[in-house]
């Protein structure tokens, strides 16, 4: 068997795995990446990017089939229709774009990238096995991993067929009748109300008794609003129990024990994601587990020297841009910087219609923390920018201490909001006191006029409310 050594070996090639490979290549360190499906990982090729191009294209539909029924802004559409395999291959094209741009900055950095699965003999030695060819085994100094995590499955609802992953859900062949969609969470949501936006018949089931039920239910009450007025129907505090082809989903209702059945073409299971963990032989290091994934300390550390552990392997938040801060993090450790990973707080976006932002502590979580705080939130009904977007509903709200009036938290919900998710984070990263924010010039008309105004309104200075 050949035999290659280098000083770090990455195993994946998502966000985290490819941007600690280029930062790492950058510093000087030589580098090697092994990934077995496409660069970019579920993000890029099956999650972030074509999720959001999905929705962008069912938005695009909506406003044209909206014109077409009597627009006031005085625009006339006749009969829109969509081509979705049009749809998928515009989607597959930023995708391909993007994957490309990746390897490109990886060569650029003098990173060696080997397509293959990679298999785990110790803390210093990884056998790559290549779709064709012979195995290689890579001896590393530091050895870092960043496997990602995997859509979570029903035992009585396996993929296949008419069970949609998330990732079928991306690249449809049709546009069904009726979908399905089990959890209510932001994947569930997401998909669930672009596909209603193709003109899908959809219904959503959910053990709980709410949609989004990481958020507190402020921000989730105009997300809730917006799926009843476009007629997704909602089954909460209801479980799934089965499938079949003639009858559909099987659904009980537990506060009542009742049991019925809800047809569909196409059956979205978004429950969920677990770290990939399993079939890369992890387990012969014998690291320390939390729970289902691999633990680690501030600085990505798993208990095993110089083998590191970041992403969605390592737990929650599976967000991608943690993941990413956390590659560049480990990286400059390697070369031998002084890092931690302890950010102030990492944003959670939710591309529901409308968005939801959160970004530090809400005002149910201060007070459980016990600290004294002060809110207060400023609608966008009362913004002269969202008015002319007809978007007037939702709210920014802002958390801070009592006694300095340092920002602890923001929330968003509304049209757009996701483009704030920057400012909150960085006020919060910078030790910002609502004085600072209530006291910077805005530009107007914006939406971001919302955020200053929400800061003088828990001032007690708002000018238009």
């Amino acid at each position: 068997m050949k035999e290659m050594t280098t000083k770090l070996l990455v195993i994946g090639g998502g966000p985290g795995g490819y941007v600690a490979a280029i930062r790492a290549g950058q510093l000087g360190i030589p580098t090697m990446l092994v990934e077995g499906a496409s660069l970019g990982g579920t993000c890029l090729n099956i999650g972030c990017i074509p999720s959001k191009a999905l929705i962008h294209a069912a938005e695009e539909f909506e406003r044209a089939r909206h014109q077409a029924a009597g627009s006031q802004l005085g625009i006339r559409v006749s009969d829109p229709q969509i081509d979705i395999a049009q749809t998928v291959r515009w989607k597959d094209g930023i995708v391909q774009r993007l994957t490309g741009g990746v390897g490109a900055l990886l060569r650029k950095a003098s990173v060696q990238v080997h397509k293959g699965w990679a298999e785990i003999e110790d803390g210093k030695t990884v056998i790559v096995k290549p779709p064709e060819g012979e195995p290689l085994r890579v001896r590393c100094e530091h050895l870092l991993l960043a496997t990602g995590s995997t859509p979570v499955e029903l035992p009585s609802m396996p993929f296949g067929g008419a069970i949609w992953s998330s990732t079928d859900a991306l690249s449809p062949d049709v546009v069904p009748k009726r979908l399905v969609v089990v959890g209510a969470g932001y994947i569930g949501l997401e998909l669930g109300m672009a596909y209603r936006k193709l003109g899908v018949e959809v219904t959503v089931v959910e053990a709980l008794q709410r949609v989004l039920p990481t958020y507190d239910e402020e921000l989730t009450q105009p997300v809730l609003d917006a799926l009843q007025k476009s007629g997704i129907v909602l089954h909460l505090g209801c479980s799934v129990q089965g499938w079949d082809a003639e009858h559909g989903v099987h659904v009980r209702n537990d506060a009542r024990a009742e049991e019925f059945a809800l047809p569909a073409d196409r059956v979205l299971v978004a429950v969920g994601r677990r770290p990939r963990t399993a079939g890369f032989g992890l387990e012969s290091l014998q690291l320390d587990m939390a729970g289902r994934h691999v633990a680690i300390d501030a600085h990505c550390r798993t208990s095993m020297r110089h083998v590191w552990a970041i992403g969605d392997i390592t737990g929650e938040p599976m967000l991608a841009h943690r993941a990413m801060a956390q590659g560049e993090c480990v990286a400059e450790q390697i070369a031998g910087k002084n890092r931690r990973f302890e950010p102030m707080q990492i944003p959670a976006v939710c591309f529901t219609d409308p968005e939801v932002v959160v970004v530090g502590k809400t005002p149910g979580e201060a007070r459980a923390a016990g600290l004294d705080c002060i809110d207060a939130a400023f609608p966008f009904s009362a913004n002269g920018r969202a008015m002319t977007l007809e978007a007037t509903g939702g709210f920014v709200r802002v958390v801070a201490r009592r006694d300095n009036h340092l920002i602890l938290g923001w929330q968003a919900v509304g049209q757009g909001v996701a483009e704030l998710a920057a400012a909150f984070t960085q006020s919060i990263e910078m030790g910002a006191r609502l004085e600072d924010v209530g006291h910077t010039i805005h530009a107007h008309p914006t939406l971001g006029e919302a955020v200053q105004e929400a800061a003088l309104r828990a001032l007690g200075q708002a000018l238009h409310i």
